[in-house]
């Protein structure tokens, strides 16, 4: 659900300003008192990632066990945002003249590099290999995916397709109201990965987990962090053209990075009330 952070609500109270309205369309500034400052906004959402990780092992001997690396990109979903002016609020009958800009922030692709690291622990010999990924809490994020055999020169790419947690923050500043262009207005923020991701290797003796040409033994885990909860991407500050004349109220929503609405449209307040003393 889209929300005024802490901060922001804080800033409500030093401006003198009003809490939600009365008809539940969201929260609205109605007076101020001091110079403009920035509103903030946040939404937690499911952000689609695609991992791809090569993991690379030698040294199969019997003792210390494989030598293993990882590394590989984490590339995200994207994320949009949207800027709503009309000239009444919404919801009544009358004429409304509204006007939208849609800004990109975080392209879709935009890359976060899992930098080159090794993985410890294994067993010994020559033992079958899988991948899987998880969020930082354990919590798997794919199926086990089978890379291969120390023995056989192990290079292996694997490309799968995930959804992590995050939060999105943005800094809506309005700086002028002026009826031609229309209002100055910013933008900055940033996304966080909430949730983080991890990659766990699991060694078997054997390639079926459950029976085979040998004896199951209990599984040789070792888990790597990718991406740690919390991981933040800054997007900069970045004016926002276009709006309506006069003194319209101001809409904010988030997007996907195919465009999509993320949550609801928050009222951030009237152009006039956000950008003077």
């Amino acid at each position: 659900m889209t929300r005024l952070t802490v901060a922001a609500a804080t800033l409500l109270g030093t401006l003198g300003l009003a809490g939600c309205r009365e008809d539940g369309r969201g929260p609205e500034l109605l007076a101020a008192t001091v110079a403009a400052s920035p509103v903030q906004v946040t939404e937690s959402f499911s952000m689609p990632v695609r991992v791809t990780t090569f993991t690379r092992m030698s040294g199969c001997d019997n003792s210390p066990g494989p030598y293993i690396t990882i590394e590989g990109e984490l590339a995200l979903g994207g994320l949009g945002s949207r800027l709503t002016f009309r000239n009444n609020q919404k919801g009544t009958h009358e004429y409304s003249d509204e006007s939208r800009v849609e800004l990109v922030v975080v392209p879709a692709g935009e890359a976060v590099v899992l930098p080159k690291q090794p993985v410890l622990g294994g067993v010994g010999g020559n033992p079958f290999i899988w991948i899987q990924f998880e969020d930082g809490n354990g919590s798997p994020l794919t199926g086990e995916l089978y890379l291969g055999r120390c023995v056989q020169g192990l290079d292996a790419r694997t490309d799968a397709e995930l959804s992590a947690l995050a939060r999105a923050l943005a800094e809506i500043l309005v700086e002028d109201c002026a009826n031609s262009p229309g209002p100055y207005i910013s933008l900055r923020g940033d996304l966080a990965l909430r949730s983080g991701v991890d990659a766990k290797l699991i060694f078997r003796n054997n390639d079926n987990p459950v029976g085979g040409p040998h004896q199951a033994q209990e599984d040789v885990v070792a888990r790597v962090r990718l991406v740690p909860p919390g991981h933040t991407l800054t997007f900069p500050k970045q004016p926002v053209l276009g709006g309506v004349g006069g003194n319209p109220w101001i809409y904010f929503q988030f997007l996907s990075g195919r465009g999509e609405a993320i949550g609801s449209e928050a009222l951030i307040g009237r152009c006039e009330q956000l950008s003077k003393a």
